[in-house]
């Protein structure tokens, strides 16, 4: 499809480019506030965001390798493994070689582990509905909708690129 059949809006125009009107800039620090905001909250299980995530992704996704996790929280294998290590030596995660491809190493969260993760719920639910302050339900679904098109639109042109490369 070329740029006439689906033309792209020129909400942005270089020469008058603002970060601060820039959404990606806004969702960013919005993205920063509230990882700092869990954070806080969430020091008490001297949990960091790289370590709280994929340790909550564990508890609730069908991700149990370091691979499938790593692109599950879009990070790569190697923080992905540093951040393991830590939640390993603090007891919350195990790695148990799989019985039937010896290749493969499952992640398994530990009693402690899963305890810890459902304590990531209810703080992120406070600190997401404490930036939505003066929202109405109409305004968060759309914003919800907004964003979520946002995100397919950026794996469109994720996938159109990688098909055009090939």
């Amino acid at each position: 499809m070329n740029q006439a059949e689906n033309p792209c809006p020129g909400f942005y125009v270089p020469g008058q480019y603002r970060p601060e009107q820039s959404v990606g800039y806004l969702m960013k620090r919005v993205l920063s506030s509230v990882l700092a905001q869990a954070d806080e909250r969430l020091a008490s299980l001297d949990l960091t965001h790289a370590q709280w995530l994929p340790l909550f992704k564990l508890a609730v996704k069908d991700c149990h390798t370091v691979a499938a996790l790593a692109r599950e929280v879009e990070l790569d294998p190697g923080a992905m493994t540093r951040s393991l290590d830590r939640l390993e030596a603090k007891g919350l995660v195990r790695r148990e070689r799989s019985t039937e491809d010896r290749r493969v190493v499952n992640l398994v969260l530990t009693d402690e582990g899963r305890a810890a993760a459902m304590k990531v719920p209810p703080v992120m639910a406070e600190v997401l509905n404490n930036h939505l302050k003066g929202f109405t339900e109409a305004e968060w679904q759309q914003l919800v909708s907004l964003l979520t098109r946002m995100v397919a639109n950026g794996e469109a042109m994720q996938q159109s690129s990688t098909s055009s490369s090939s």
